[in-house]
């Protein structure tokens, strides 16, 4: 009887671990196929030269980036808005794109215009100060 009951223990352990396994397979194989992606994404920094800028309202920054949302989600996965930063006549972009074609493509569909762009090459902030020049 004892002999039975481990059997049965052990069945469903195997039982429970594939189930959990099954469950887990698609969000591993998804998040897989979302790395292949955004490794074919380059980031780019947007300068758009926009006079006032800086005292555009809330309701007028909500509107843009809406405008902006918009074009994205009609051009697909192939561009990615991180955020932006608003100066006094001009607005700085952070965007994840699959080229500066598609960035250009955005900007017109948008109206927005697009003064510069340059494909970020590398980060630094005060942590990398601290790194051994190895990992840099």
């Amino acid at each position: 009887m004892k002999t039975l009951l481990t059997i049965a223990g052990l069945i469903l352990a195997v039982l429970l671990t594939a189930a959990a396994f099954a469950q887990t397979t698609p969000a591993t194989s998804s998040t897989t196929k979302k790395t292949k992606e955004q490794t074919k994404m380059k980031t780019y920094v947007i300068e758009r030269e926009i006079p006032g800028a800086g005292k555009l309202t809330g309701a007028d920054l909500k509107g843009i980036s809406q405008k902006s949302c918009g074009v994205i989600k009609e051009l697909g996965p192939g561009i990615e808005w991180v955020h932006s930063y608003v100066t006094e006549n001009k607005i700085y972009c952070i965007y994840r794109a699959e080229s500066e074609e598609i960035l250009r493509i955005h900007a017109a569909k948008g109206g927005f215009p697009i003064n510069s762009v340059s494909e970020l090459s590398t980060m630094i902030s005060p942590a990398t100060a601290e790194l051994p020049v190895a990992q840099l």
